[in-house]
């Protein structure tokens, strides 16, 4: 569910490192996914039309698409870039589903991974503001006792820790995907279980003493959010976000519920089409499903301050260095990572990887916003830079 500098792939969202795929092996696996002849898709009305691959493209996104599948490997890829004035193009290229020949449409939902964070964190610093919970009160104010470990003390991590990764809180990934992965994701996972899985490890720092990522912190988030509030963690998503901003492609899976929309992507990992997993693992780190358009929206949304007030908005932009992207120079706010561009153009958003998918994103201050999704998650990374550059050029260009 991270956004993570891969010395191999991103996981659920980070693999484990022993499933690391070099660059060679990951591309041949992707092109061994396509099946046929490369298409690609136009919408401007979300309507599929399929053209030869010497057709040129309607929209240099729509480029972009068709070389991230006809020549990096991926079955699929979607895409949605919007302007400042809230005008939006979204394109598709390849295959959603590769046994079928399916070909992908704009509007696919697919697993965002930890592009659910910055929603968590929304939500989290939404409650700050209204008094429910302090930012830089311990979490053991709120859940006492839940954090006690090597190294890990409740009394000491700051709920501003949490959302910022600078916690010292091991990532549960770490455990509960370290040994076969491919059933781990299928099996329903209880919060405290996430928890407890992360707190067999150690600490990997005192908090606050610098940027650990850590899918373990945002399930800590979401309790808080439940614990202050008496809501669960996807209503409260649901009323606060989903619905004021219209997402109507996004929500959060019900328990034990692995299924996906008719006209979703599949996900392809290492060979196996992981579709159907059960999200649970991921949590207020990773649950949602969505589609870039409603990711550009709710990006949009935030930057534009219609989530939070001027005060919130600017500790959730207060950053640390981090080094999640493969173009490097991001830092990490509160479930925000400010990104940096070629043109030196402010952008911010955040990125998401589970097993399957990979979807990359960015917005300007003036709403101005690009997302590209693929269905391969398994993945080199010379291909994730490569969707990292597509989306500085579709916010530079």
């Amino acid at each position: 569910m991270s956004y993570l500098r891969p010395s191999a792939t991103s996981n659920g969202d980070r693999p484990p490192r022993r499933l690391a795929l070099i660059a060679s092996t990951a591309t041949a696996l992707a092109a061994t996914l396509l099946a046929g002849p490369a298409v690609h898709a136009v919408a401007g009305d979300s309507t599929q039309q399929i053209q030869s691959e010497t057709s040129p493209p309607t929209h240099p996104l729509q480029g972009r698409l068709d070389v991230l599948v006809n020549d990096l490997g991926f079955p699929g890829a979607t895409g949605s870039v919007r302007n400042s004035v809230g005008g939006t193009k979204s394109f598709a290229a390849g295959y959603a589903d590769t046994s079928t020949g399916r070909a992908a449409q704009p509007d696919a939902p697919l697993r965002i991974g930890s592009n659910t964070k910055p929603i968590t964190a929304t939500v989290v610093l939404q409650l700050v503001q209204e008094g429910k919970l302090a930012l830089d009160a311990p979490v053991d104010r709120y859940l006492p006792g839940l954090l006690r470990g090597d190294g890990i003390d409740g009394r000491h991590i700051t709920v501003r820790h949490l959302l910022q990764h600078t916690s010292g809180l091991p990532d549960y990934d770490d455990v509960i995907l370290a040994d076969d992965p491919l059933t781990a994701i299928k099996q329903y996972y209880e919060p405290l279980q996430l928890i407890r899985s992360a707190l067999t490890q150690p600490a990997t720092g005192a908090p606050g003493a610098g940027f650990s990522y850590s899918n373990t912190n945002y399930v800590v988030a979401g309790l808080l959010a439940q614990e202050v509030s008496g809501r669960p963690i996807e209503q409260l998503i649901a009323d606060r976000i989903i619905t004021p901003l219209g997402l109507s492609h996004t929500y959060w899976p019900a328990p034990r519920d692995r299924s996906m929309p008719a006209n979703a992507l599949h996900g392809y990992y290492f060979g196996v089409d992981v579709t159907e997993l059960d999200p649970s693992w991921g949590w207020a780190a990773g649950q949602i499903i969505s589609t870039p358009q409603d990711v550009n929206t709710f990006f949009a949304a935030l930057l534009g301050g219609k989530l939070l007030g001027p005060k919130m908005m600017a500790e959730m932009k207060k950053t640390v260095p981090s080094d999640i992207t493969l173009t490097g120079g991001d830092r990490y706010g509160l479930g925000l990572l400010r990104i940096n561009t070629s043109c030196g153009v402010e952008a911010w958003g955040h990125g998401g990887d589970v097993p399957g998918y990979h979807i990359r994103n960015a917005t300007t201050l003036n709403g101005r916003s690009a997302a590209i999704a693929v269905n391969a998650g398994a993945t080199a990374a010379e291909q994730i830079l490569q969707m990292e550059r597509d989306i500085d050029a579709s916010l530079c260009n």
